[in-house]
């Protein structure tokens, strides 16, 4: 199999997956649960959820460890496992992707404040992330993905982990889920900047509220680099509760719409987060390979 590089350099979009714990709930992973425990404890679950999106198409499937730093695994007491969920984690992706789908190694934030709105260190935040992206290359990952970011400082710091770590390609990827910017203020123009300067591979938008913003932060993306090569992972909206669950409003339908939308503004990977399923990847993968036919 070509290389990621290679792969992201030939024409058209590359389908990635959709949302991992939403859809890990609903195959019974109790709430509040860390997914990342999974990887050990339910092996099979995960290895389904991975061949669930490669059979609706997906290029590119995440590993199960948004949620994988040392850092935050020590919420759920798994801090000392960190290194072994990792790498089984790709492992997993690895055994589920075989030799034609790419994996991504997932580093979502470590939920804590760095100076000077919190008291964990540049340093402390940049060796867990060392930590996980080195297990992640050692399970098997194609490339490293940083997601989900709001504090640019925080994005730094998973960077220059996944840097010290391993010679994987990175993508690094903000979530503008607050009137177009960040939790932490920061707008999708300076997010680029800040990235293109620092030479990373591919630059991003995931997460988000809606379609809609997401769409926006890539075009402003777009606008201030316009070399960039873009990734787009937007939510499938809003939850909302019926009979007790929580429900996103976006359908597979809605969602292959807007994959064509992403694609007009030059994005090179497209991909769903939370509360995206199979059926929406398999509605994007369709359009999108559609169109490159």
């Amino acid at each position: 199999m070509p290389d990621f590089l290679t792969r992201l350099g030939n024409s058209g979009v590359l389908v990635a997956d959709g949302a991992t714990g939403t859809m890990l709930q609903q195959a019974g992973l109790p709430a509040g649960a860390a997914p990342e425990r999974w990887n050990l404890e339910n092996p099979d679950a995960i290895i389904d959820l991975h061949r669930a999106y490669i059979d609706a198409g997906a290029d590119i499937i995440l590993t199960n460890t948004f949620g994988g730093t040392r850092i935050r695994l020590s919420q759920d007491m798994a801090d000392p496992d960190a290194v072994v969920i990792n790498r089984r984690a790709a492992e997993l992706a690895r055994q589920a992707a075989g030799e034609r789908v790419i994996v991504f190694g997932d580093m979502g934030p470590t939920g804590q404040m760095l100076p000077p709105l919190g008291l964990q260190t540049y340093k402390e935040t940049a060796e867990a992330f060392a930590e996980q992206a080195g297990a992640l290359e050692a399970g098997g990952a194609d490339a490293i993905l940083i997601e989900t970011m709001s504090d640019l400082y925080e994005a730094k710091a998973a960077l220059e982990g996944a840097r010290e770590a391993t010679s994987l390609p990175v993508i690094v990827s903000f979530s503008f889920d607050m009137h177009g910017r960040t939790m932490m203020g920061l707008h999708p123009e300076d997010a680029a900047r800040a990235m293109w300067e620092l030479e990373v591979d591919v630059i991003g938008a995931n997460c988000g509220r809606t379609l809609t913003e997401t769409l926006t932060a890539i075009e402003k993306m777009r606008a201030v680099i316009p070399e960039a090569v873009l990734l787009a992972k937007p939510n499938a909206g809003l939850p909302h509760r019926e009979d007790g669950k929580f429900v996103y409003d976006v359908t597979p339908e809605i969602m292959g719409e807007y994959a064509l939308k992403f694609a007009d503004t030059g994005v090179k990977i497209f991909g769903g987060c939370c509360g995206s399923s199979p059926a929406h990847i398999k509605a994007a993968a369709d359009v999108l390979k559609g169109r490159n036919r």
